[in-house]
């Protein structure tokens, strides 16, 4: 065990930090002396744009208004990611937030679902989910009493910039400079970081958000690596932002290409494009000349690629350092999980804050939590990119062939067999996402639950249909979506 934990440092800025900042400040800082080091010569990734409804809980921990952050980061509502050519070329589906239809003790709404589709009595299962319906229609509004399952699609760098502010005015430090060197003490913990300019910032707690770097939790602990590139054979990225030239729509558009996939997030005045892909497949420079060709409106930027990999730290925390955002591994943004690991990161670390001292027990709980959660996202990801129908390419053909994780592989067969999804205790994503991406991808249940045959076929129909109406009405009610931005959070970012 270590001494008593009263300064924490922070080792980059950037989404992860800055969200990392903001929370300790504003949720334990009066007992607490925190200090961000940062330097404006290192650029951000800042690509990060759309968001999941996780969010609303960190938000709230923080107490911020959603208006303000929507109109201080130019965002927009998110409903959902429509994932175009995944199954096959010219086969689209949604995957929205919300809940499907209505569960019985027994088993979840697909199983009544699925025995309609069988008596051909059935519309798309996403006519059965509000935010399904909202989304395809452009409709949505906040309510009183509403159920919080929508989220954003927001500039990730004026998203830093609005919790720097925040962090700052609740008294936190931010320190500019490089960090030159990163100081140890002789049982391995890290003491201070030495900046380029001389200055020694010391801590007892040290978090590293220095992105895929990972300067302080890989380059100096040698913490070790575990790459899931064998699942996830993408290994870069190029992003642009464009000006926008129509309304925004209340979802993340997600097109798969013959060696990856692009992604196309509008935000109130310009929309954040990418190609994620593998190079073993495709160039850097095809890959750029294949996303130009493929955007609307004029290129406000221009276009970088990011080289990634993807895995994890073995340890998520090891000794006095918790890496937190890119340094602690990477997922593509397939799902848009980033910032909610970062959330989770953060969260989990404030229930375990070792402020008497660093425990052992305390690092391989966080590490052991964090492992779980990171196995189900990764799963959740791959299930993308192994069940398709796609064979017209060599990448598609790899994925529909490779290996996958035991864990993923009984989903599968489950949900193949029997149609039963099970939500695990770290499971990020719950059944209505397993059923809404399985089906999607083509995925058919040979079965349902027997319980659905204790309804008459006429009852069966009553009770799809009635779910169906109010699903209905409840969207007819909605104003436009970009409407109730315009009216709600207006941005007051200036696009030039």
């Amino acid at each position: 065990m270590t001494a008593q934990v009263k300064r924490v440092v922070i080792a980059g800025g950037g989404t992860a930090g800055w969200m990392t900042a903001a929370a300790i400040t504003k949720l334990m800082g009066k007992n607490l002396d925190v200090v961000l080091v940062e330097s404006d010569q290192i650029g951000t990734v800042g690509v990060g744009e759309a968001t999941i409804p996780t969010l609303h809980l960190f938000h709230r921990l923080l107490g911020l208004k959603e208006q303000d952050v929507m109109a201080a980061t130019n965002a927009t509502f998110k409903l959902g990611i429509n994932f175009e050519n995944w199954r096959d070329v010219g086969k689209d589906y949604l995957h929205s937030f919300g809940f499907l239809g209505k569960d019985c003790w027994a088993c979840g709404f697909a199983h009544f679902w699925n025995k309609g589709q069988k008596l051909g009595i059935v519309k798309p299962i996403g006519d059965y989910c509000t935010e399904h319906l909202a989304a395809r229609n452009g409709r949505f509004a906040v309510l009183p009493n509403q159920d919080q399952n929508h989220a954003y699609h927001m500039d990730a760098t004026l998203y830093a910039q609005f919790l720097r502010k925040m962090a700052e005015s609740l008294g936190l430090k931010r320190i500019e400079g490089k960090i030159a060197q990163v100081l140890q003490h002789d049982n391995g913990n890290i003491k201070a970081l030495a900046l380029e300019n001389g200055e020694m910032v010391e801590g007892d707690l040290f978090i590293d958000c220095t992105g895929f770097r990972a300067l302080l939790i890989e380059q100096t602990l040698n913490t070790g690596f575990e790459d899931w590139s064998h699942y996830l054979p993408c290994d870069s990225a190029i992003a642009v932002q464009t000006r926008s030239v129509g309304e925004p729509v209340a979802y993340t558009r997600s097109i798969a290409h013959q060696s990856g996939w692009q992604w196309r997030i509008p935000l109130q005045t310009r929309t954040g494009n990418g190609l994620v892909y593998c190079s073993k497949f495709l160039s850097d420079a095809d890959a750029t000349e294949l996303l130009m060709s493929n955007i609307e409106g004029e290129p406000l930027n221009q276009p970088r690629v990011i080289k990634f990999k993807t895995g994890t730290r073995r340890k998520h925390w090891n000794k006095n350092c918790v890496a937190i955002g890119l340094s602690s591994g990477f997922l593509e943004p397939l799902e848009s999980t980033s910032i909610h690991l970062i959330q989770r990161s953060i969260i989990r670390l404030l229930q375990q804050f070792p402020s008497t001292g660093i425990n052992e027990s305390d690092i391989n709980e966080f590490n052991q939590q964090t492992l779980l959660e990171m196995d189900y996202v990764r799963d959740f990801i791959i299930l993308h990119y192994k069940v398709t129908e796609r064979k017209d390419s060599r990448f598609w053909r790899h994925c529909k062939n490779m290996e996958i994780p035991q864990s993923l592989a009984h989903r599968i067969e489950l949900f193949k067999d029997s149609g039963k999804v099970y939500k695990q205790d770290s499971d990020l994503f719950g059944v209505s996402s397993w059923v809404q991406v399985m089906l999607g991808q083509g995925l058919t249940p040979n079965s349902y639950h027997p319980i659905v045959d204790m309804m008459e076929d006429e009852e069966l129909n009553a009770f799809l249909e009635n779910i169906r109406g109010n699903v209905k009405r409840k969207v007819d009610a909605l104003p436009a979506h970009f409407d109730f931005v315009k009216h709600y959070c207006p941005s007051k970012v200036a696009l030039d």
